[in-house]
């Protein structure tokens, strides 16, 4: 009987991002910008690497696998979002959010792993030049661009199906405005204390084992840095490493405020801001990111526009 009672529940409510009206149709119209541009500067960013053969390299191939992840990333989130800030009635199915925090979960971790096998690229492409069409080749990287996504889905697997079969009783009114682990622990009626510990263990073992493949690359590679004699050389490096580490920080640090703090100062408005940070607004900055500080995008980008090189699909 009282599984009968817990398995009862079938639709939760999102609370959302704001209460008044007012506020809403603000909100509405601020992430639908951000969403168009999310997915016109991703698949414009991953044409751009397609049609100029000079991006055909393994930094441009990442980057064009972290723009197709960014792309899906947002979609899991934005336009459920973006509708239940026009609707009165903020449901969500039971199946409907754990399938939305499956591909959430999945795709946040293959972005994690991607970057930090751009990292790896870099290292070898600063320290070891001469290995590097070797070690980089394009088995190489479609391989290790796979696993990036089976392990993410591998992940995402044992993380939903175990937080799936919590019992949930009471109240149904997720405090977020998508399905996502924290706020969904808040609602069952066991306790989730060892969940939640197991949870955050594969969030940090994603987190820091890639932090722990970028912070290690990085280090050669600075150090590799400060012993080249050339400063035109030392001023090259810096600035392919400049784009990577910038959106590393942004999306690495809203990542782990929210998934390795303590349980006990969880705050539900500081961890939407969190949440709305790197699931909606990084997507957006990834490809600003890369295309502002990145002088053959750049000129890959102008070409284009100016019309002196032909796609090669066309």
């Amino acid at each position: 009987m009282m599984r009968k009672n817990y398995t009862s529940l079938t639709e939760f409510i999102l609370l959302g991002l704001a209460d008044t009206l007012e506020l809403q149709i603000i909100l509405f119209m601020l992430f639908l910008g951000i969403y168009t541009f999310t997915i016109l500067g991703n698949v414009g960013m991953i044409l751009l690497i397609r049609i100029d053969s000079r991006l055909h390299t393994p930094m441009y191939f990442f980057l064009a696998n972290l723009s197709f992840v960014d792309i899906c990333y947002s979609s899991t989130i934005t336009p459920k979002m973006l509708v239940d800030l026009l609707s009165e009635k903020k449901t969500i199915s039971f199946a409907g959010c754990f399938l939305q925090m499956y591909f959430f979960i999945a795709l946040a971790t293959t972005e994690c792993i991607l970057f930090g096998l751009m990292a790896y690229d870099r290292y070898v492409a600063i320290c070891n030049p001469l290995l590097y069409s070797l070690v980089m080749s394009r088995t190489t990287c479609l391989k290790m661009a796979a696993g990036a996504f089976t392990a993410g889905l591998l992940n995402s697997m044992m993380n939903t199906s175990y937080v799936s079969k919590l019992p949930f009783c009471g109240s149904n009114v997720i405090h977020h405005f998508f399905c996502e682990g924290p706020p969904l622990f808040k609602l069952s009626c066991s306790d989730t204390r060892l969940n939640e510990m197991i949870f955050s263990s594969f969030a940090g073992v994603i987190i820091v084992g890639s932090l722990l493949v970028i912070l290690s690359s990085y280090c050669y590679i600075l150090f590799s840095i400060f012993l080249m004699h050339s400063g035109e050389g030392r001023r090259k490096a810096l600035s392919t490493c400049a784009s990577h580490l910038t959106a590393i920080i942004l999306f690495y640090a809203s990542s782990i405020y929210t998934y390795l703090k303590p349980t006990s100062s969880y705050s539900l408005n500081q961890d939407k801001v969190s949440s709305l940070f790197y699931s909606v607004v990084i997507p957006m900055l990834n490809p600003l990111i890369y295309s502002l500080r990145n002088k053959e995008v750049k000129k890959a980008f102008w070409n284009v526009i100016s019309r002196k090189r032909i796609p090669s699909f066309l």
